[in-house]
């Protein structure tokens, strides 16, 4: 398999896929690290390298991955040196826990054949087509993760070295039969309890609070009152929108007439190719094509492009700038004319032209209405644009209200309520606008009006210029002000500490068998019994959970809190085992093994890395 993947690397096709590649690594900058300055290595592992090239590469790789995932939010975060210094490390990291674990295998003898890569390529959900093998899915998804086929190939081949590997150590892992039994009957196991609530709410309501109690108490949680920072925001809101003129068949006219490129389609070829290793191979096969064989079936059994000989040696709609030289050369001008023997650098090949599409231009009254939107979008963008600069000018030139940009603008400012760090209007919550509110620049002093922003743009074609009107700086509020969420407070403190000790005196009279007198005198009796699950998350269910057993007709007892906050009395009067369907054990079986395996293979990395001789390329020890 792997020499069909080289064969296919070497293939007239993916000349075409490492042109785009290669072209993508300049834009991104890729290539200084491809052409020249190998001459150093990332890591060795064992002796074994990890070259600058492919340390660089599975980086890019993981930056493209992020991007894709985190969108929008991954420019923030690769402006960030520690985040990228951090990112790089892992990406090390990772390569040589994949070379340890390769050597690893290779000593135990494990390995992968080159037909288990190609099945698995060929099953792989994400490059199938309505459940069948896509090569041009295959191709546009491994060339958009930045790798050649034997990239993948390795790649490929070195995860299921180490799934292999994965699972030789989860298959030392395993439970008997007698030990599943037990853990099910545990696991399963429930509990018949009777509780009694005592109310905090209803006893918080019987305290007192002294005026003494209340200052000593805001005194030492006056963190637990503070007025966060407040602001009131005066705002005028341009927007692009609002802005947009019609188009005069004139101005559509000349923007066709400027941009005919745009909708023009060069002329594109379709081929067909075979490729042959000999001369004398492909001679044959142009043979066998004039005496009347069939061109696709003699691709699929004869060409050595494992990718285009799939599809009968089709190669696609081609146009001139992905056009191999060799088959621009071959002088087919007709429609299902043959090519003679060509001798390329992948071996010889022998062409089909199969179609050709002219070069056309689409006429102006087929993209009229699109051609109307843009020109439309562009004069409102100019006027947008425009008027920012008019706005920020005036906004500057009278520093100490709105009101010369107000008038520049042609519309009033809008002032807001006081808002938070928490609660930013919903008109302004832009996140340049936040931080531009939030920074501290545009307050004045002691709470005063500041100085205007400049203009904000945001998403969308929107922009905004502002000012904080008013400020209120972070302060803890007077005593005066919230003396009832204190007093509050401490009363409910009070009836807490008060039904702890009394569920405590009751748990003690309960246990002597004076229980009943006291629960009485309480106004307190348990409810009817209720059987709980150990799945049960909440606190009673886990408490109850947490007592002893009970002895023969003579509960356990204990205290918990409910989900409310309210002291809850338990009886538990008994323990019952339960069982448990076996795909549920089965289940849990295979959770715990896995568990353990993955514990084994922790222990096994800690271990290869703790007798691995790893010494760090001078590029690596740079960046730390």
């Amino acid at each position: 398999m792997m020499d069909n993947l080289r064969t296919a690397a070497n293939s007239v096709v993916l000349k075409i896929i490492f042109g785009i590649i290669i072209v993508s690594f300049i834009l991104t900058g890729v290539s200084g690290y491809l052409i020249g300055g190998n001459s150093n290595y990332a890591a060795k592992v064992n002796g074994e390298e990890i070259s600058r090239a492919q340390f660089e590469n599975a980086v890019a790789g993981e930056r493209n991955r992020q991007q894709q995932q985190l969108g929008d939010q991954y420019s923030e975060l690769a402006s960030n040196e520690g985040y990228i210094k951090a990112m790089r490390q892992q990406v090390l990291s990772r390569m040589i826990d994949e070379a340890l674990l390769d050597q690893y295998a290779k000593k135990l003898g494990l390995g992968i054949s080159d037909e288990q890569i190609k099945q698995a390529i060929f099953k792989e959900p994400a490059f199938q087509n309505n459940g069948k093998f896509d090569n041009s899915r295959y191709t546009a998804i491994i060339n958009n993760m930045g790798m050649t086929p034997d990239q993948y190939a390795q790649a490929l081949r070195n995860q299921l070295m180490t799934q292999q590997l994965i699972n030789a150590v989860v298959g030392t892992d395993f439970m008997l039969a007698n030990e599943t039994d037990e853990l099910a009957a545990l696991v399963a196991q429930q509990r018949v309890v009777r509780d009694a609530t005592i109310d905090i709410n209803a006893l918080a309501a019987k305290q007192t609070v002294s005026d003494d109690e209340v200052n000593g108490f805001y005194e030492q949680n006056k963190n637990r009152f503070i007025a966060p920072e407040q602001f009131r925001v005066s705002y005028i809101k341009l927007d692009a929108a609002s802005m947009s003129e019609n188009a005069s068949d004139e101005e559509i006219k000349t923007w066709y007439d400027e941009h005919q490129d745009q909708y023009t389609q060069p002329q594109r070829n379709r081929y067909s190719i075979i490729q042959t290793k000999t001369e004398a191979e492909a001679k044959a096969v142009l043979d066998a094509l004039h005496a009347g064989s069939d061109f696709a079936t003699l691709a699929k059994e004869k060409s050595a492009d494992i990718i285009s000989a799939r599809n009968g040696g089709d190669m696609g709609w081609l146009e001139d700038a992905t056009t191999p030289e060799e088959l621009k050369n071959a002088g087919l001008k007709e429609k299902g004319q043959l090519s003679g023997v060509i001798k390329s650098s992948v071996g010889f090949l022998v062409a089909r032209l199969d179609d050709v599409q002219p070069a056309k231009v689409k006429p102006l009254e087929e993209v009229r209405s699109a051609i109307a939107e843009k020109v439309k979008q562009e004069k409102g963008l100019t006027a947008f644009f425009a008027l920012q600069q008019k706005v920020s000018d005036a906004a500057s030139n009278d520093n100490e209200s709105l009101a010369g940009a107000e008038q520049a603008a042609g519309v009033k400012a809008v002032e807001t309520d006081w808002f938070t760090h928490d609660n930013l209007p919903e008109a302004l919550n832009f996140k340049p606008v936040a931080d531009a509110v939030f920074n501290g620049g545009l307050v004045g002093e002691n709470g005063t009006p500041g100085s205007n922003s400049d203009i904000i743009t945001v998403e969308g074609d929107r922009a905004f210029v502002l000012r904080v009107t008013a400020h209120k700086p972070q302060a803890v509020k007077p005593l005066a002000e919230v003396r009832e969420q204190v007093v509050a407070d401490i009363k409910h403190q009070k009836a807490e500490q008060q039904a702890k000790l009394d569920a405590d005196k009751l748990v003690s009279a309960l246990k002597e068998g004076k229980g009943d007198e006291a629960m009485k005198s309480a106004g307190l009796s348990f409810g009817a019994a209720k059987t709980l699950n150990r799945s049960g998350q909440d606190p009673v269910s886990l408490a109850a959970f947490a007592l002893p057993l009970p002895a023969k007709d003579k509960p356990s007892y204990g205290v918990a809190n409910d989900m409310q906050g309210n002291v809850v009395i338990l009886a538990l009067d008994e323990v019952r085992s339960g069982t448990m369907p076996e795909e549920q054990k089965k289940a849990m079986t295979q959770g715990i093994t896995q568990n353990n395996a993955q514990i084994a293979f922790d222990a096994l990395m800690t271990n290869l890395r703790k007798e691995a001789k790893i010494k760090m390329g001078d590029i690596v020890e740079q960046q730390q």
